[in-house]
C-alpha cells in the first residue's frame, strides 16, 4: 500500500502538477511532505498527514516553512515555523 501511495504521488509530481503554475504555500510543498510523511509513518498515518496537510493548503493560511514533524500530528509543525513580519 506504502509503495502504491508513493507512485501514485510521485506520477502527479511527474505528470500532473508540471501543468499547472506553482502555487503551493508551504516549503516543502504538499506533496512532498505527503512522500516525506508516508516514508516516514507508513501509509495510513502518513496518508493521514498529507491530506491533513492538503486541507490546511487555502488562500487564508499564511503558508511558510512546515515540515514533517518528528512524531504524528495532523496539525502544523509550529516548532520549525518562522513567524512573519
Amino acid at each position: 500500500m506504502k509503495q502504491i501511495l508513493l507512485l501514485i504521488i510521485r506520477g502527479y509530481q511527474r505528470f500532473i502538477s508540471p501543468m499547472f503554475p506553482s502555487s503551493c504555500r508551504y516549503y516543502p510543498t504538499c506533496s512532498n511532505y505527503s512522500l516525506q510523511a508516508i516514508k516516514r509513518f507508513g501509509a495510513i498515518k502518513g496518508g493521514l498527514m498529507g491530506v491533513a496537510r492538503i486541507l490546511r493548503c487555502h488562500p487564508f493560511v499564511r503558508g511558510g516553512y512546515d515540515p514533517v514533524p518528528d512524531n504524528f500530528s495532523l496539525k502544523r509543525n509550529q516548532k520549525n515555523s518562522k513567524p512573519r513580519n
